[in-house]
């Protein structure tokens, strides 16, 4: 039996699907089937159909309320992803949110998506920045993304405007990238870049409300975790 041709349709039941765990997860609140057929732009039966199927295997769950999240289920199936990084990663990651009171987390690049894939809190901030593992966006947006472009050759990039390339090309200069506002509106980031053989670019990063800690000394904490991390990876 012979691999389907790249060119084969893709399954659109399979699509929605996914797209539905996307919106659960993007989403700051749990949604109603209304709003997530809405957001899908499928009647609203379409997406009662793809939710049952999806609360009968655990990956999404209603509550009281009547409303959708993600399922724990979803939490089983991400701590499968990278398994020995994410083990490796969140001791480094945990030491550097309390040291610096800064939410720490590490992302991948996911084709043109900087994804998070685990994050830590601080444990004694009381205004710590929210980075859900899950949560993707452009990765030409924001400093994780930029610190993982600054790994990879600028025919690889994805297009970007001609400032977000100077800034990737700088940040590739100095070993971190910085952004403001420009994912979560009113959140510095500072990220470094964690290259890993054989894997795909990373970066470990911090974001949080303006401080007053230099990013120069934030990138330096940052970088010591990143080649920890490598270490006990093999490099």
């Amino acid at each position: 039996m012979t691999d389907a041709a790249p060119s084969a349709p893709a399954s659109q039941t399979l699509s929605r699907g996914i797209r539905v765990l996307e919106t659960l997860a993007d989403a700051r609140a749990p949604l109603t089937i209304d709003e997530v057929a809405e957001r899908l732009e499928v009647h609203r039966s379409v997406a009662y159909r793809l939710v049952r199927t999806l609360e009968q295997h655990g990956l999404v769950v209603r509550e009281r309320s009547g409303r959708l999240t993600l399922g724990a289920r979803m939490a089983a199936l991400a701590a499968g992803v990278a398994h020995d990084l994410q083990a490796e990663a969140l001791p480094e990651l945990t030491g550097v949110a309390n040291d610096l009171g800064m939410t720490c987390f590490l992302a991948v690049l996911d084709h043109e998506e900087c994804v998070t894939l685990v994050s830590v809190e601080p444990r004694h901030s009381v205004a710590a920045v929210a980075q859900r593992p899950g949560t993707r966006h452009p990765v030409g947006v924001g400093a994780p993304g930029k610190a993982i472009l600054a790994q990879l050759p600028e025919r690889a990039w994805p297009s970007v405007p001609a400032p977000v390339a100077a800034e990737i090309r700088e940040a590739a200069a100095r070993g971190f990238a910085t952004s403001h506002d420009e994912v979560l509106p009113s959140v510095h980031a500072v990220a470094v870049p964690l290259t890993l053989r054989s894997r795909p670019p990373a970066t470990i990063a911090v974001v949080h409300v303006a401080g007053g800690t230099e990013p120069s000394v934030i990138a330096a904490r940052l970088a010591r975790s990143a080649e920890a991390i490598r270490d006990a990876l093999g490099g």
